[in-house]
């Protein structure tokens, strides 16, 4: 969900299966990917959709703290791996 007056976007992402171990990796790569596409000026939420994960809360919380993404995205081998879920495929 976009809202261009307000300069956010929002998404809500449903994991495979509720007991995803790679839940928290596709929500920062989602996040990772909108950062590098938008402006400067939107706000990214990504989150899990609601009763769909049985982390959902853990794994909200770690995707909405600007603090621990800029840490996991200074770790040279997550970046790494971000970076993979992103690549175009041939």
């Amino acid at each position: 969900q976009v809202n261009d007056a307000e300069s956010t976007v929002a998404v809500a992402f449903t994991p495979t299966i509720p007991h995803c171990s790679m839940a928290t990796l596709i929500g920062l790569s989602i996040k990772v990917k909108l950062i590098r596409s938008l402006p400067e000026r939107f706000k990214v939420d990504v989150h899990i959709t609601p009763g769909t994960h049985v982390s959902e809360h853990a794994v909200n919380k770690q995707l909405a703290d600007k603090e621990r993404v800029a840490a996991a995205l200074e770790n040279s081998h997550l970046l790494e791996v971000v970076n993979q879920c992103l690549s175009a495929r041939s």
